[in-house]
């Protein structure tokens, strides 16, 4: 759950302690451009007042009206499109003719989402359930394999850090990277043997793990939802942790460097057990080229980059 949902469920949390009714609408379908993806959360609290949104502000005027006259008052949820004509889609401003298929839960369980809450912040991947019939929700343990799921009966829906970022060195340029990767719904992992740094790290969101990178990664088991990024600089750590993970099915490999340098790794890791294939895996120089120059700069390209490749995204350089 990225940060904007999870700043919804809060909400929702707060305003239904509080005792104010809340509906949730989630985003079930998309068809054409949307701007918000299949599980994107919007809660409407019956004052009007909104956490989040499904659409980027094109229908959630009219969602709130309807929701304030008729969905507060229902006991069941209830499936809500919008933009199925073309002339519906340029009422509402949805871009290029797209649909949104939503399901609105009218009376969300307090209890449910506390639970849910306390599990995404002990980074706990999480499994909600949710009756069409009814609008009894449950939860249970999730998987990072776990997909959207919504039929005529029920939704399931994933929450917590489905995709993780481990990352190789604990400087400054690390601890950038892991803000924007914690954002972005990852859970982030830095790892790094070396005493100077690892009296730095303190922070409750990161899992700190001094050891050598390729055996740590060996442990962890770096599976298709895991980025491995080596930012030491340093060839003795970054090249081990390299060879584990281009061999590895991480969905991106990448290392800081220069393109001589970035070449020169690659002749190196041939040496070893990593074949041809495998090294043309490495994303370097890392990042995309943005011009950035500062620490918090790269962050922003390397973030980039690897959001680009997990949607398959090809790169424009």
């Amino acid at each position: 759950m990225n940060s904007t949902d999870l700043s919804v469920l809060k909400s929702a949390v707060d305003w239904l302690k509080a005792g104010y009714p809340v509906a949730i609408a989630t985003v079930v379908q998309t068809w054409g451009s949307a701007p918000r993806p299949v599980g994107s959360w919007l809660a409407i609290r019956q004052d009007g007042q909104v956490a989040g949104s499904v659409s980027g502000g094109c229908i959630e005027d009219d969602l709130i009206r309807r929701v304030q006259t008729e969905i507060l008052t229902r006991n069941s949820p209830e499936m809500v499109v919008y933009g199925v004509s073309q002339q519906e889609a340029t009422r509402f401003g949805i871009p290029c003719g797209g649909t949104l298929r939503l399901l609105i839960e009218p009376k969300p369980d307090l209890a449910v989402l506390e639970q849910l809450l306390r599990n995404i912040s002990s980074q706990q991947i999480t499994l909600r359930s949710v009756d069409l019939l009814s609008g009894k929700s449950t939860l249970k343990d999730g998987d990072r394999n776990d997909v959207f799921f919504c039929d005529e009966t029920i939704m399931r829906t994933t929450y917590g850090p489905r995709w993780r970022m481990v990352l190789i060195g604990a400087g400054q340029l690390s601890l950038y990277t892991a803000d924007f990767a914690l954002a972005s719904d990852f859970e982030v992992i830095v790892i790094d043997p070396r005493e100077e740094y690892a009296e730095g790290i303190t922070r409750n969101d990161i899992t700190f793990i001094k050891g050598m990178p390729d055996d740590v990664l060996l442990e962890l088991g770096i599976d298709a939802h895991t980025a491995v990024i080596a930012l030491t600089h340093d060839p003795k750590l970054d090249d081990m942790a390299l060879m584990e993970a281009l061999k590895s099915a991480a969905f991106y490999v990448g290392a800081l460097g220069s393109k001589v340098n970035t070449q020169k790794r690659k002749e190196r890791l041939l040496e070893f057990d990593v074949s041809k294939d495998q090294v043309e895996k490495l994303h370097g120089p890392v990042g995309l080229y943005i011009g950035a120059l500062t620490p918090p700069e790269i962050a922003v390209s390397i973030m980039a980059e690897v959001i680009a490749v997990k949607y398959c995204v090809a790169s424009s350089e």
